[in-house]
């Protein structure tokens, strides 16, 4: 018989939290779950510290593998998972005690419910809150409002219904940094509702590095993600690619105030959006002035908060 949830952590040297995060899960209210976590080939002391957790809870597993990258660990911990829902925590984010709680009472009486999601409550790296929480749209999820952008926030966020996984299969290993929106928008393709609850359930981390702050590849991987979106939704990214696209670039303007001093870079991006879609000023007025606003007067600003 399945368990009820199956939690999937990748860990690639995350020695620094990894520990927070599995106490973080293991405070659930919900207590009825499996903690897998697959070691990406770390370095550090990531095996030794998980191995800690083996000794004194047995809901917690371990996989160790060769460094293979992200959506390649999920699929592993997918792929070693037993339960009716699959859960995904990222090794430096946190959950709220009742996340799992909120999430099961959300499919109960929904069986086309494919993923459930929360509020995301935006933290520092050293744990503390920024007060700022994500405002994404909840309800009403059609294809493009994921094409546009991931209103998930993290993969962290997501619990997943074992049956989307079997219908439309995984994560895609060819992409890196949008590998979870392109999931979330192949479930809602293929007939899944995503729906999200007001309820503030985990805490993201916001870090200065990793591919957020390589503003060359994200580009490159969006691109990706669109042709892979074409091939199932073709009609998705004829009607709503400039759009999307302008919406990215807004996204990268805005991730540029974390990682460079210099105005150039942001108002490079937030240029070609508008000129991808200019009415996202109309749809957006208050996030895309705000973010115009902001690259433009970089060089007087302190780092910069997330916006949501």
């Amino acid at each position: 018989m399945l368990l009820p949830v199956s939690v999937v952590i990748p860990a690639y040297n995350a020695e620094r939290f990894i520990a927070q995060t599995l106490d973080s899960v293991l405070a659930q209210t919900f207590t009825a779950f499996e903690v897998i976590v697959v070691n990406d080939g770390s370095t550090d002391e990531t095996q030794s510290i998980v191995e800690h957790y083996l000794l004194t809870d047995d809901r917690v597993r371990l996989i160790n593998q060769s460094n293979q990258g992200i959506s390649a660990t999920r699929q592993r911990g997918k792929a070693a998972a037993k339960g009716d829902f699959i859960a995904f925590l990222d090794a430096d984010d946190l959950w709220l005690p009742h996340n799992l709680e909120v999430h099961l009472r959300h499919f109960a009486g929904h069986p086309k419910l494919g993923i459930s999601f929360g509020r995301v409550e935006f933290m520092h790296l050293d744990g503390t809150p920024t007060g700022v929480l994500s405002t994404s749209r909840l309800q009403g999820i059609e294809p493009e409002h994921l094409f546009y952008e991931n209103l998930l926030t993290t993969t962290s966020n997501a619990i997943v219904r074992r049956e989307v996984f079997d219908q439309i299969g995984g994560f895609d290993v060819d992409l890196c940094g949008t590998e979870d929106q392109e999931f979330f928008l192949r479930t809602c393709c293929f007939g899944w509702n995503v729906e999200g609850v007001e309820d503030v359930l985990v805490r993201y981390r916001i870090t200065a590095g990793g591919l957020s702050s390589r503003l060359d590849l994200l580009e490159d991987d969006w691109l990706r993600f669109s042709d892979k979106v074409k091939a199932y939704a073709p009609a998705v990214v004829a009607q709503h690619g400039a759009k999307s696209r302008a919406y990215f670039l807004r996204y990268i303007a805005r991730r540029s105030l974390r990682v460079s001093d210099s105005r150039t870079i942001g108002l490079r991006f937030m240029r070609r959006a508008l000129k991808s879609d200019w009415t996202i000023l109309l749809q957006e007025p208050r996030r895309t002035t705000l973010t115009l606003l902001a690259v433009c007067c970089k060089p007087l600003l302190p780092r910069s908060r997330p916006s949501g």
